[in-house]
């Protein structure tokens, strides 16, 4: 069975309109820029200028309240990775605190043409968000993942201030098991548009019928428009696609009438010729402009960037992309960056995203849920695969530690309180949102559900073997496990109504339990969570279902899975950066599971990882003191400064036929060949102050790249590297990374030091991050500890002009560097 890449119209829509494809001369207009993140209007950010205070404020939404002692923010703000850690709070948090937080704006809203609308656009609020308008309730949203919308015009005074009050109650701090974060911590936009205009997330294009020699494709466009008006509206709807450079290359137009205060839904269909087809290696975009008009008057217009590719599974042959078979390499990422918590700037993301690529991932599953919308525009822009995730609880929550870790009993806060009432709608809005996007591969309704007895049960658990640590046996007094079948084909339902050309995933936890069930049909492609003894079983016993594996660890037998079975398409390493939460005792902050550090940085297993999935040559050397029977091929530094004389293995990740060693240049032993068994080579040698140098050969025996080593000095100096010296005046943040290094210009990875951030001019520090998982001191003062002799200072812009950073440490000498920020 191949899953079909086709289009099927959204069951919401109440009219067709016939439509016909025109030809056009092409035209040259320059890129465009999607402005306008409903899909309509036109959205102005309002993260400047609020007030924030902790604790409940009876009576804050009101406009006249007394807010003048509050906190002066710009968003996106979390204030819990501000606060101090502690032993006494939740570790499934990283011994963060929650708590009820009060924001509040003043926005001056000047008139336009009568019948005009508002709107209130929030990215994401953690969690069970209130929003007022000068003292009228708007709405509430209790998911802190999901983006969600209010109209706020009925509530609007033109020309005057307009008061905007947000209450956020996360003070059930433990319900979940990572770190979330808490506040307004995504952008919020104010949108306003016409009377009739494009409905919210409306606009959806897809390709489909994608010629295999990629000669021609079939698009199929879905538009609604929202009529507000008591008159009927005869409309004119104009959907022209552009290429990469600016020039229409297809158009498609159509008239359509919207009764009065209704909202009706449009298809259009049209052919392009010769498409430039979406890859990993080549992801290139169009983008689909979408006019309304009536007469001559434009009433609204949007622009959807999209791209053309083809998607197919098959239960023996797997995945394929654009009809070559690909293998899914790919990783687990939540959604914090370190000190900065869940409020991550885009040039962060983008760093983060381009250095896992880099050593080899083609793929992101957003574990686990629905991310900021800048993740997956990065996605498409790099050519990275994204699974998309709703939720890791659905109606029972799973087990936490409330107070430290492994401590007392654990508790069972979570979101569920609020799943039955709105998880429809929370998963509908996800895929309404995120569907435009070409990098998302496949929609996951749900994360370890299924873990047996946590809180699911069957008795199928008093016979079976399950990969998972579990309270063992049948428990008769939990919840049944048939519940999954049933739940899960209703979510199913909901995403298939918004979109059918992706297949319906989940990750299983306890596959064994969950074949008993209903659970696993209701998908169209079937995750394995650690699971990997079950690919030959389950594929025999089941020959209709598509398996990869959703969640694994990071052994070499866990990818020989995956490359050594046509029928096993990918697997997605837990994790691809290290995060908070799910810390293990104190002091601990989070989980260092990932290919990356909290600051962007490759670790170790991240160069053993490249070693496996790169296409390029790699070769990298690490080393370790006193070997030990036991092997750690994944855990070796960059390191070459021990005591004289002392044992030392040195350890080489790579993908050449085989390594030659040098020690200040005399060869160390014989050359070794790759070895297949762990993907690591190993030598034990007593250590010599100097260089050693890995030399990376093929199968001639051609020098194909090398990694040297040289032993440092005490540090006397940083070594700075700046991303982006020029930053915009709106929230613009600039990483600058500090290394410590000896007279030579060698890193020093074995020697910390204190640093001391100090700004001169328009910015803010925002935090530094040194990725030490045990160090719980504050990482939002101006001095912080280096890790591996590292650090990184994100800096954000406050204002036009330039901007002296000087960094300072005890024994080594000041490193100062410039910024400019632009208006």
């Amino acid at each position: 069975m191949k899953y079909p890449t086709r289009f099927l119209l959204c069951l919401s829509l109440a009219l067709c309109m016939q439509a016909t494809a025109q030809a056009v001369p092409a035209r040259a207009t320059g890129p465009l820029q999607t402005d306008a993140p409903l899909s309509f209007g036109t959205a102005e950010s309002i993260n400047r200028d609020w007030l924030f205070t902790l604790g409940e404020k009876p009576g804050a939404q009101e406009p006249k309240f007394d807010d003048h002692e509050w906190q002066q923010i710009d968003l996106p703000h979390d204030w819990s990775v501000k606060l101090p850690l502690s032993p006494e709070l939740a570790s499934c948090t990283g011994y963060l605190p929650g708590g009820i937080g009060w924001y509040r704006k003043k926005i001056s809203i000047p008139s336009r043409p009568d019948g005009e609308k508002v709107y209130l656009y929030f990215e994401g609020v953690y969690n069970r968000s209130t929003v007022y308008l000068n003292g009228h309730l708007l709405g509430q949203r209790p998911n802190g993942y999901v983006s969600f919308y209010y109209d706020a015009t009925p509530y609007v005074k033109f020309d005057q201030d307009n008061v905007l009050a947000v209450r956020v109650d996360h003070s059930r701090s433990a319900d979940s098991r990572w770190y979330t974060g808490s506040g307004i911590y995504r952008d919020v936009y104010l949108v306003r548009a016409n009377a009739v205009h494009l409905a919210p997330w409306s606009v959806f294009v897809q390709a489909h019928e994608i010629d295999a020699s990629a000669k021609s494709a079939q698009l199929s466009i879905v538009a609604q428009i929202q009529n507000d008006t008591k008159q009927e509206a005869t409309l004119d709807i104009v959907h022209e696609l552009l290429a990469a450079d600016g020039t229409v290359v297809a158009t498609v137009s159509a008239k359509i009438t919207v009764p009065a205060a209704e909202t009706r839904g449009s298809t259009a269909a049209v052919k392009l010729n010769a498409p430039h087809l979406w890859s990993l290696d080549d992801p290139y975009l169009y983008q689909l402009r979408t006019t309304v008009s009536q007469g001559d008057q434009q009433l609204d217009q949007t622009v959807t960037r999209t791209g053309v590719r083809a998607l197919a599974f098959d239960p023996n042959t797997g995945f394929s992309l654009n009809g070559i078979a690909t293998k899914v390499k790919g990783v687990c990422i939540h959604h914090d960056a370190g000190v900065l918590g869940a409020a991550v700037p885009a040039i962060v993301w983008k760093k983060r995203l381009q250095t896992l690529k880099s050593i080899g991932c083609n793929a992101v599953r957003l574990s686990h849920n629905p991310q900021a919308p800048i993740v997956y525009d990065l996605c498409d822009e790099l050519g990275l695969l994204v699974m998309d995730e709703a939720f890791d609880e659905w109606e029972f929550p799973k087990r936490k530690w409330l107070r430290g870790w492994n401590v007392g009993e654990p508790g069972f806060e979570g979101a569920t309180d609020f799943f039955e009432a709105w998880s429809d709608r929370d998963l509908t809005d996800m895929v309404r949102r995120d569907r435009n996007h070409p990098s998302i591969f496949a929609w996951s309704i749900g994360n370890e559900i299924d873990y047996p007895n946590d809180p699911y049960s069957h008795p199928v658990l008093d016979r079976a073997r399950i990969n998972q640590p579990m309270l063992p046996g049948y428990k008769p007094d939990h919840p049944d496990a048939k519940r999954l079948g049933v739940i899960a084909k209703r979510l199913a339902a909901d995403v298939r109504k918004m979109d059918t050309s992706r297949p319906v995933t989940a990750a299983l936890a306890g596959v064994v339990m969950s074949n008993e069930t209903e659970y696993p049909g209701a998908l169209d492609i079937v995750g394995y969570n650690y699971t990997e003894d079950r690919y030959a079983m389950d594929h025999e016993k089941y020959p209709k279902r598509v398996i990869y594996g959703s969640e694994n660890g990071h052994s070499l037998k866990a990818w020989r899975a995956v490359q050594d079975n046509a029928f096993i398409f990918g697997q997605f390493l837990w994790t691809g950066i290290d995060y908070l939460g799910e810390a293990r005792p104190w002091p601990a902050r989070g989980s260092t599971s990932g290919l990356l550090d909290l600051t962007g940085a490759v670790k170790p297993q991240g160069r053993f990882r490249e070693a496996l999935w790169s296409n390029k040559p790699v070769i990298y050397l690490g080393t370790d003191a006193a070997p030990t029977h036991e092997r750690r091929p994944m855990g070796a530094w960059p390191i070459w400064n021990y005591a004289a004389g002392e044992a030392v293995r040195a350890v080489c990740y790579t993908n050449a036929a085989s390594v030659r060693l040098m020690l200040n240049g005399k060869r160390v032993g014989e050359d070794k060949s790759y070895d297949k068994e762990d993907g690591a080579l190993d030598w034990e040698l007593p250590f010599e102050p100097g260089e050693l140098t890995a030399i990376a050969l093929d199968a001639q025996g051609n020098e194909i790249g090398r990694a040297t080593l040289r032993s440092a000095a005490a540090p006397v100096a940083f070594q700075l590297t700046t991303e982006e010296h020029e930053i915009a005046r709106d929230g613009g943040v600039s990483m600058i990374a500090l290394q410590l290094t000896d007279q030579h210009g060698v890193p020093v990875l074995t020697a910390d030091r204190d640093v001391t951030c100090a700004i001169t001019g328009p910015a803010r520090l925002l935090g530094l991050e040194a990725s030490n998982n045990r160090d719980v001191s504050d990482y939002t003062d101006s001095v912080q500890s280096t890790y591996h002799g590292r650090l990184v200072a994100y800096i954000q812009a406050t204002a036009v002009g330039d901007v002296q950073l000087r960094f300072s440490a005890k024994d080594i000498a000041d490193a100062t560097t410039t910024l400019k920020v632009r208006d």
